[in-house]
């Protein structure tokens, strides 16, 4: 019997009904990407402050503890490295924190202007909403992160263009992540005015209690094991670490199992509570 023979009459159908639903989802993506992204273009200053933080502590760390911190041959470095070369990775990850809180912010500003209800009621799964804003914004800080690597090949980082290819998947996986853990933050964060406060307790200690600015044997060498292993237990060292191997093209494998389960968790979160039944918008409806 051939196997034309075994397909039930109901499979063309199934199929024939499925490509109009991926259509759909696919254009709802793009459409959602492409608004934000056009919004960005419409603020160049987004992209000015986005940088101008980065490239801040580039110039002043580069040369301030050029002295100061010795970069010994660990992983993924074969050789001593200068003090900009290893601070280059957690500067790019310093882009895509936030990035991704920056999105959260919009988020709630969009919750606040009632434009994130209008998305959450279009025919669409809410899961598949989310994860369009979290792709936007994901490749939001991606295109400035590779901005920035730009800017700092040109003032002699240590890394050419090239570098940037091998990192982009690495870059990506950091960016979703931190955008995943933005929008589950933005689930708990009802008001506008409370946010900012909010995404200190976020951002800092993510960024000073990892690897981005110091190795971690650093801490260890100085006999602060609690915070050697808060910062082995960050996330965000793990998305730095990731950006680092990759730059000299290696795809470290326990780095990228975390950042990806991490964005993984944070998401359904973020789904959770954005359902009605659950979430905001159930404490938004008794109110």
């Amino acid at each position: 019997m051939s196997q034309r023979a075994n397909l039930s009459p109901q499979t063309p159908s199934l199929i024939s009904g499925c490509v109009p639903v991926l259509r759909h989802r696919t254009l709802a993506l793009v459409a959602l990407v492409l608004r934000e992204v056009f919004k960005w273009l419409r603020q160049p200053g987004r992209l000015g402050a986005a940088l101008v933080r980065p490239l801040l502590w580039y110039v002043a760390f580069a040369a301030g503890f050029y002295n100061v911190f010795g970069v010994a041959i660990i992983p993924p470095y074969d050789t001593y490295i200068e003090y900009k070369v290893y601070l280059l990775p957690g500067l790019l990850g310093m882009i895509a924190l936030f990035a991704g809180m920056q999105s959260a912010l919009t988020l709630v500003y969009d919750r606040e202007m009632g434009l994130m209800r209008w998305l959450l009621t279009a025919p669409l799964p809410r899961s598949w909403v989310l994860a369009c804003k979290l792709t936007a914004a994901a490749v939001l800080a991606l295109v400035q992160m590779v901005i920035f690597f730009a800017f700092a090949a040109a003032m002699g980082s240590g890394y050419g263009m090239a570098a940037v290819a091998q990192a982009l998947p690495a870059m990506l996986v950091s960016a979703l992540m931190l955008t995943a853990l933005g929008l589950a933050l933005s689930v708990y964060v009802r008001q506008l005015e409370n946010f900012a406060g909010t995404m200190n307790f976020v951002i800092f200690p993510l960024f000073f209690f990892s690897s981005a600015l110091y190795p971690l044997w650093q801490l260890r060498h100085a006999g602060a094991e609690l915070l050697h292993f808060v910062a082995t237990i960050n996330p965000f060292t793990h998305a730095v670490e990731a950006i680092r191997f990759a730059l000299h093209g290696v795809y470290a494998t326990s780095h990228w199992i975390v950042v990806l389960g991490t964005a993984m968790l944070a998401f359904v979160v973020a789904v959770w509570g954005y359902n009605p039944e659950r979430g905001w918008i159930r404490r938004f409806r008794l109110e």
